[in-house]
């Protein structure tokens, strides 16, 4: 029985998603082009548990690059309508479009020129008639088995406020690198490291010039600690390197003989390089595509700037 229930529940919020795209027009250009073009903030008000999705809705502005803040319709009315200023965009949730304390906002949001939009579930309702514009999020039926709980209707409008917030961002320009800087902490901080943030650079980067002798190699290997060595030319662009791996096979094939030979004798070019602006996680996915423990970080003339190691990865946890 509640596995039927389960069903029937998902499947009629799905449709009202699916519904939903038929509802995409200019409308929700225009929408789109009042939030993008937003001097101030985006305020997010909603009752209920359209003020849950509206929450939601505020953060996911503000964490892609539209500043937003949520204002509770209560709070408004007991002295937080000062939140609202000149320049601000204001984004109402409500289905029903008659909610009294979302309505008795209008007239501050009205004097201060402060352009309305609306999610709304009645395209003739109140506050559908007196926004700017009115995106249409309504629904057939409620999933709740009463009619009464919101439940179609608030996801209906969680994935219209989704939609709407992503074309802002697209439209923006908005890019990896951007939401980085707005999520430096957590799991999702660290995916978004990039290189730069991880490598051993400057003096910790191993380096030789290609007549070092193998003995010198093995001693910057061994002060180093990375698994290798870059080599290098005397502005400092990468040659090659000079592996554990690669010392291995060197020893097979000269023996005792080894040390007589030089770094540029025994290097492989053309190694796996990478950028310092690139994600960690690129890193990652060369270093697994490669089977290597290390790559070289160089800029763009060829030199070198560091070298970011399977090791670095781990310890922030990434992997």
């Amino acid at each position: 029985m509640s596995q039927d229930t389960a069903r029937k529940v998902l499947e009629i919020e799905s449709q009202a998603i699916a519904g939903l795209v038929e509802h995409i027009d200019e409308r929700f250009d225009r929408a789109t082009e009042l939030l993008l073009a937003c001097p101030g903030r985006v305020v997010v008000t909603g009752l209920g548990k359209s003020g849950l999705i509206a929450q939601k809705l505020s953060a996911t502005l503000s964490s892609t690059g539209t500043p937003s803040l949520f204002l509770h319709p209560v709070d408004a009315l007991h002295g937080d309508l000062g939140r609202i200023v000149k320049g601000d965009v204001t984004l109402a949730i409500s289905h029903s479009g008659e909610t009294a304390e979302i309505l008795a906002l209008l007239p501050i949001v009205k004097r201060l020129g402060s352009p309305l939009v609306v999610l709304t579930g009645h395209k003739t309702s109140t506050l559908a008639t007196q926004a700017d514009v009115a995106l249409d999020v309504s629904i057939r039926e409620e999933a709740c088995p009463l009619g009464l709980a919101p439940t179609a209707s608030t996801t209906a409008a969680l994935a219209m406020g989704d939609a709407l917030a992503m074309a802002v961002l697209e439209k923006r320009g908005f890019t990896v690198e951007d939401f980085a800087v707005l999520h430096p902490g957590g799991r999702l901080g660290k995916k978004l490291l990039t290189v730069a943030e991880v490598m051993h650079g400057g003096d910790q980067a191993p380096r030789v010039g290609p007549g070092a002798s193998m003995k010198d190699v093995i001693l910057e290997m061994n002060r180093k600690r990375l698994g290798l060595t870059t080599v290098v030319d005397p502005k400092g662009h990468l040659l090659g390197i000079i592996s554990d791996g690669d010392l291995r096979r060197q020893l097979d094939r000269h023996g005792g003989a080894l040390l007589d030979r030089t770094a540029g004798e025994c290097m492989t070019p053309k190694p796996v390089q990478i950028a310092r602006t690139e994600l960690a996680t690129r890193a990652l996915d060369l270093m697994e595509q490669r089977r290597i423990t290390a790559l070289v970080v160089v800029d763009d003339a060829g030199g070198v700037e560091g070298v970011v190691h399977l090791h670095d990865l781990w310890k922030t946890e990434m992997i």
